[in-house]
C-alpha cells in the first residue's frame, strides 16, 4: 500500500473526473485499488503496478495545476502508453491535438503516437496495419493541418482502383463517375474532418484533389502533401511511378494492409515490396500497426485475430517484422 500526498494548486475534481472516473480507468486499467481522501491518495496492488499508477496520478496532477482541463480520453491513451514499454505515457497528455475544421485529433494508441511523430519529422512515412488503427484517418487530419497551416499549397489523395474480390464489369458514366466508387473512401476521410460544402469548394479550386493512382503518372507533385492509400493494391510499377513523383517542398504518407491485398497473384504488392527495399533508406520512416491498434468497433479488433490465427489467406508474403526502435524512439 502506498499513500500519494497531492502538492496545492492540483485540481482534485478535475484530477478525480466525474464521479472518481478517472480513478477507475487506473483501477481497471493497472488493476490497483485506489481510494481517495481530500488531497491523500490510497494506492493498494503489486509494487510494479503501484508505481506505474503513481506516476501516472501526479502526471496528471500536475497538468491539473497548469489549469488544464484533464479528459477520460488523456487517461485512457496514457493507460495504453504504460503498457508499451517503447512509449512515454506523458506524451499522450503532452500532445497538441491536430487541429481540424470539425475538431481535433490526438493519438489513440501508442503507434498511432509513433505515427504523428514521424508525419512531423519525415519527409515520407509509410504506415503498414490492419484496418481500423486510423492510418487514413491521421495521415487526413495531418494533411489539412499542413494546408490551413499554408506549410503546403495542395493535398493530393490517391488510391488504386482495384476491384475487391469481384469483377464489377462495365460502369456507367464518365470518367470522373467510373472510378468514384474506388475513390470514396477518401471522400468520406475528408467529410469527416471538414464540412462538405467548404470541402467541395477546395476540391473545384484544386487545393484538395483526389484521384486514381493510375492519374499520378507524368507528374511533379511540388509543395503538397500526399496520401496514397490502399498502398497494397498498388503493383511495383505504380509504386515506383508514385514514389518518383515527389518534387520539392512535399511529404508523402503510403498506407495499406497487407492482409488484403486484392491483386492478381502474379502481380506482386508494391507495398510489400518497399518495406524490403526501403527499409533503410534515410529520410523514410515505416511505422508498423498491430491488431491492438484497431480503434474502430471492438469486435473489429476480434475478427482480425481470429483471420490471423486462421491465415490471412492472401497468398502474399508478409513484410519483414518492424525492427526494435532506437533508444532515441523508446
Amino acid at each position: 500500500m502506498r499513500k500519494v500526498k497531492l502538492r496545492d494548486g492540483v485540481d482534485l475534481s478535475n484530477l478525480f473526473g466525474p464521479q472518481d472516473l478517472h480513478l477507475r480507468l487506473i483501477e481497471d486499467g493497472l488493476c490497483v485499488r485506489v481510494s481517495a481522501r481530500g488531497d491523500e491518495v490510497t494506492l493498494e496492488g503489486r509494487p510494479e503496478a503501484v508505481g506505474r499508477a503513481e506516476l501516472l496520478l501526479c502526471e496528471l496532477a500536475e497538468r491539473t495545476v497548469g489549469q488544464r482541463r484533464i479528459r477520460s480520453e488523456d487517461v485512457t491513451r496514457a493507460l495504453k502508453a504504460a503498457d508499451d514499454p517503447r512509449s512515454d505515457p506523458s506524451f499522450f497528455l503532452d500532445t497538441a491535438p491536430i487541429a481540424t475544421p470539425k475538431g481535433s485529433v490526438a493519438p489513440k494508441t501508442p503507434s498511432q503516437q509513433r505515427y504523428l511523430e514521424a508525419m512531423q519529422r519525415h519527409n515520407l512515412v509509410i504506415g503498414i496495419g490492419p484496418a481500423g488503427t486510423g492510418k487514413t484517418y491521421l495521415a487526413m487530419a495531418m494533411g489539412l493541418a499542413a494546408l490551413t497551416g499554408k506549410a503546403v499549397r495542395r493535398i493530393v489523395l490517391a488510391r488504386p482502383a482495384v476491384e475487391t474480390g469481384e469483377r464489377l464489369g462495365f460502369l456507367p458514366g464518365d470518367l470522373f463517375a467510373k472510378v468514384h466508387p474506388y475513390l470514396r473512401p477518401l471522400y468520406d476521410a475528408l467529410y469527416a474532418m471538414m464540412d462538405v460544402e467548404r470541402a467541395n469548394r477546395l476540391i473545384e479550386r484544386g487545393d484538395i484533389e483526389i484521384a486514381p493512382l493510375a492519374f499520378m503518372r507524368g507528374r511533379t507533385l511540388s509543395d503538397a502533401f500526399v496520401i496514397l492509400d490502399e498502398a497494397q493494391n498498388a503493383t511495383s510499377e505504380q509504386m515506383k511511378m508514385f514514389l518518383t513523383r515527389l518534387g520539392v517542398h512535399s511529404r508523402a504518407v503510403v498506407t495499406g494492409d497487407i492482409t488484403q491485398v486484392d491483386l492478381p497473384p502474379d502481380r506482386p504488392s508494391g507495398l510489400i515490396q518497399i518495406s524490403e527495399i526501403l527499409q533503410h533508406v534515410e529520410g523514410i520512416k515505416f511505422v508498423y500497426f498491430q491488431d491492438d491498434d484497431v480503434v474502430r468497433h471492438r469486435l473489429v479488433q476480434e475478427i482480425i485475430r481470429a483471420y490471423n490465427r486462421h491465415g490471412n489467406g492472401t497468398g502474399q508474403s508478409a513484410p519483414p517484422a518492424p525492427p526494435a526502435p532506437r533508444a532515441s524512439e523508446a
